[in-house]
């Protein structure tokens, strides 16, 4: 019934969602990836880790060292002259973008520099200060407190010095003129930068779970990652994005994000709407998980979609596809074929707690990303 299912609900596609949802036809013409089951079991640590796309933190460049005020005493000239060296540079504080890192769960919210080293006497300038190098993920976006856009950092090893040291105190050696034979000042270090930014991500995730609280977002996740969002008998809803991978026969790694639940009412910020639809925003593929076995599902579709709409209207025109879960409840089945006739979008029904359908709706993704990355490189081959 699946394949036949899929195969109508794809003829109703609009002609500019069809470039990057082909239908089954077209599937078993070209061989698509098998989803590999890991191997390893999941973590038994008693912390779960979550996904942070979004942090604001403070740099504080380092302070410069001060200069001295030093006079040198020889056995056979006690009029020497001033020695004082001049003090060291402050270390910055600088992000740079690396694939090795994902998220930002890494970062404090402080990020200083070490101040640099005080001048001596016997002409010894101080130490200058090393920089501090933060890594960040590619792609991530530096913003003032204000909402403006400072730095892009979407190429591996690029710079953005967020805060700079303070420069090094000049000792007494350097204020020596033909006037001034023996002066007695120095300089102070001069204090570092002092900046609060707030980091984001442009992309969080290939794939992005969406819906209503308790449709079985996480328990999909858990179901085919390694990741460990919480999950329970009790009604409940995830409040930070969870983040796992799914690996393919081919060596491929697809991001899918466990994001968390949308309400009525969330693009005017209800409860914390702003904030989860914004996770949705770094997400290329929107999936909108719907419980199939409760009242008029597609309503809820339809309310996922009102607060995507309401919010951006580009995000609201991204690929999408909905999941069908808790197909093995009571009137799933019923609700199932009412659904497909009040949707314009593909359907999969799962049911993410028994594994029904899991691996078509793997493939189903990996087809979805395929698509997405060949229109990447037909649209970067053309600008070329």
């Amino acid at each position: 019934m699946l394949p036949s299912l899929l195969r109508n609900l794809y003829r109703r596609i609009p002609t500019q969602r069809v470039i990057l949802l082909q239908n089954n036809a077209d599937f078993s013409s070209q061989r698509v990836a098998i989803a590999l089951r890991s191997k390893k079991a999941k973590s038994d640590k008693p912390t779960t880790q979550y996904f942070v796309d979004c942090k604001p933190v403070r740099t504080v460049g380092g302070k410069g060292g001060d200069g001295c005020i030093s006079f040198l005493r020889l056995w056979c000239n006690e009029n020497a002259g001033p020695d004082g060296g001049d003090g060291g540079n402050g270390g910055h504080v600088v992000l740079q973008a690396t694939s090795d890192v994902r998220d930002l769960n890494h970062l404090t919210t402080l990020l200083s520099a070490d101040p640099g080293n005080n001048g001596r006497n016997k002409d010894c300038h101080g130490k200058n200060a090393s920089h501090t190098i933060v890594k960040v993920p590619l792609g991530t976006i530096v913003k003032t407190s204000s909402g403006k856009v400072v730095g892009d950092l979407n190429g591996e090893g690029m710079m953005f010095v967020a805060a700079r040291g303070g420069a090094g105190g000049k000792g007494n050696h350097f204020f020596i003129s033909d006037l001034e034979q023996a002066p007695q000042v120095a300089e102070f270090g001069g204090n570092g930068e002092d900046k609060s930014y707030i980091l984001e991500l442009r992309s969080m995730a290939h794939v992005g779970f969406i819906g209503l609280p308790n449709a079985g977002k996480s328990t999909l996740l858990r179901a085919i990652s390694r990741a460990r969002p919480k999950v329970a008998s009790y009604p409940f809803t995830t409040l930070k994005p969870h983040l796992g991978m799914v690996q393919y026969d081919d060596y491929e790694q697809i991001a899918v994000a466990d994001l968390p639940g949308l309400i009525p009412d969330s693009h005017k910020n209800k409860g914390l709407g702003i904030q989860f639809l914004k996770h949705a925003e770094r997400c290329n593929v929107l999936l909108f998980v719907v419980d199939v076995s409760s009242e008029e599902p597609w309503n809820h579709y339809q309310t996922l979609m009102h607060e995507l709409t309401m919010f951006s209207e580009e995000l609201a025109n991204r690929p999408r596809m909905i999941i069908a879960n808790k197909i093995d409840l009571p009137d799933a089945e019923r609700n199932l074929q009412l659904l497909s006739h009040h949707v314009d979008v593909p359907v999969i029904p799962i049911s993410a707690k028994m594994g029904t359908n899991v691996s078509e709706l793997l493939k189903e993704i990996r087809v979805v990303y395929d698509g997405l990355k060949n229109e990447s490189t037909r649209v970067t081959d053309q600008n070329a």
